[in-house]
């Protein structure tokens, strides 16, 4: 048994995140990696029990999206709600990818991150969550999915990244100008939060996957028991009787019968933050447990009516706002509206819930704690930046019923959804003026720049007609080759000069920290006159990912042994 989950023996009930059966609150956390503290690590951590509500925020991410996709007919009801809304800066890093680009068929992807926030910031989430030594701390991102809805709106991908993976962040400057430097060491996903808010999370993904992030949505717990109860009951499924309690009174309490049980209320809420019971006692066991509900709950929404009341409605939705922040692209209730109805055009059954493969990190201090698993993490973050399907079913015919309207992406109303848009003509390419920068080096030190490069892909690029090439003496270091840009004008010609140097589409990028078009020659290009081919798309999300699709109504959570009655 792993990651955290035999280091709180003997811990009090609070501090491991459970409470007994009837009590209030929220979702348990992971344990402490084994031979330290949670923390460890850290300065100025929290203790362990912040994060026992993480559960609450993962489900009432998803529910309000739900939410707001049933309310066709309560719309005006909640419109007044705009001055509800709260709103953060959508990327706080550097490194800022220019949104989601349109397919040949004008059509736009959308990716989302859902991020649930422990912050016990008022006197409601102080009552949910308890905990009173972390109340008015800093908060922690203890729940992180980033949800992708394919441009052809035909399916869905959900990917969670478990709280304790190990990443290294990204540099962040908050709107005032306060900058959180890039950090030296790994650093736990969650506390991303800290360095300026929800924008240097969207950062920190950005930074490790490479995907363009249009939104996010942060929710705390404030009215998830109340929504809980009005879904009428959700079922789920357990292979064997179950009992989340420990000898030492640890656990969520959790009892249900071997099979199928419909549940709502505390039980619900229960079954969110079970750890002691599911699979083998860790957080990753609870995550495909939340998945299990998350799936089982979209259907309920979609085959009854029980929301179909406005009054109802009106205050489910009020619930959520009020408890979300979101990016300034969201900041209006018709907008929430536009990207709600996007989002209910995919069918249950082409929703897939991932979770990112990871491995135990054998780091000195960091045992318990995961890093994304080499390969199979990259493969599931490929598969969403090319738009392609998780569930291996490929994409649908090209159709006009993915709009662009809750992107902001461009229309062409007057053109049938089959014809491909009309690109921006590039300049010649004697008039295009690029910089070449040397960025051989890889991100984690193992191996160092190549000399030389910089001149030698400005050559290539003087031999096919591009005159205004400079070998940049400023080095950095990128993994992969790309091509960064910096205005809409430049987009073109940015594309030209991928095409000349056979770097893929998906090399160029917008980007606020260049001044031109740069070439920056990755650790993946370090010889020969053009780069190695990339191996081909995978076709279906790796095994090692947990895939959950959404019409499966027959998942049943495995017990862990000790757990039965």
């Amino acid at each position: 048994m792993r990651h955290s989950d035999v280091r709180e023996e003997g811990a009090s009930a609070q501090a491991d995140g459970d409470i007994p059966a009837g009590g209030a609150g929220a979702p348990g956390t992971v344990p402490p990696p084994r031979g330290g503290s949670r923390s460890a690590g850290r300065a100025g951590a929290r203790p362990a029990g912040r994060g026992r509500r993480r559960a609450l925020r993962w489900i009432s991410s998803v529910l309000s999206l739900l939410i707001l996709g049933t309310a066709a007919a309560g719309y005006l009801y909640y419109r007044h709600l705009n001055g509800s809304i709260q709103t953060d800066a959508l990327n706080l890093g550097e490194n800022k990818l220019g949104g989601s680009k349109p397919n040949a068929f004008g059509q736009t992807p959308l990716n989302i991150l859902l991020i649930g926030s422990d912050a016990r910031d008022d006197a409601e989430n102080q009552a949910l969550g308890g905990a009173t030594d972390t109340f008015d701390g800093p908060p922690l991102a203890d729940v992180q999915m980033l949800l992708h809805l394919s441009a052809d709106r035909t399916n869905m991908s959900v990917i969670s990244m478990p709280r304790d993976t190990m990443l290294m962040m990204p540099k962040c400057t908050e709107p005032g100008g306060k900058v959180h430097p890039a950090s030296k060491g790994l650093v736990q996903t969650n506390e991303s939060i800290q360095r300026g808010g929800p924008g240097c999370t969207v950062a920190a993904w950005t930074e490790l996957t490479k995907i363009p992030i249009d939104h996010f949505m942060m929710i705390d717990f404030k009215g998830v028991v109340r929504m809980a109860d009005a879904i009428g009951g959700v079922p789920v499924c357990v292979e064997q009787n179950v009992h989340s309690r420990t000898r030492d009174g640890k656990g969520s309490g959790l009892k249900l019968p071997k099979g199928t049980s419909v549940i709502q209320g505390e039980t619900a809420l229960q079954w969110l933050r079970t750890r002691y019971g599911f699979e083998d006692g860790t957080d990753i066991g609870r995550t495909h447990a939340q998945h299990q509900y998350m799936n089982s709950m979209a259907r309920e929404f979609r085959k009854n009516a029980k929301l179909s009341n406005p009054v109802k409605l009106n205050s489910l939705a009020q619930a959520a706002i009020e408890a979300m922040v979101v990016d300034t692209g969201l900041n209006k209730i018709d907008k929430l509206f536009d990207l709600s109805m996007e989002l209910k055009k995919v069918p249950p059954g082409r929703i897939t819930m991932t979770t990112m493969p990871w491995i135990y990190s054998s780091k000195p201090g960091l045992d318990g704690r995961v890093e994304p698993k080499p390969g199979e993490a990259e493969d599931l973050f490929r598969m969403v930046r090319e738009d392609i399907s998780l569930d291996g079913q490929g994409s649908g015919s090209p159709s006009a019923s993915a709009s662009p309207a809750a992107t902001g992406a461009p229309a062409s109303p007057s053109a049938p959804a089959q014809q491909p848009s009309t690109a921006p003509t590039a300049a010649p390419p004697a008039k295009i003026a690029v910089l070449v920068r040397n960025s051989t080096g890889s991100k984690d030190g193992a191996q160092s720049r190549v000399n030389g490069r910089a001149s030698e892909v400005a050559a290539l690029l003087t031999g096919k007609g591009f005159t205004k090439v400079v070998a940049d003496r400023q080095t950095a270091a990128e993994d992969t080759s790309v091509i960064r840009y910096a205005t809409d004008a430049q987009a073109a010609d940015a594309a030209a000069v991928a095409t000349a140097l056979g770097l893929p589409a998906g090399s160029v990028q917008k980007s606020d920290q260049v001044a031109g078009i740069v070439v920056f020659v990755g650790n993946d290009w370090r010889t020969g006159g053009s780069p190695a081919a990339p191996p081909p798309a995978p076709t279906k999300a790796p095994d090692s990912a947990h895939a959950l699709n959404g019409d499966n109504d027959q998942a049943c959570m495995p017990i862990q042994p000790g757990f039965t009655w």
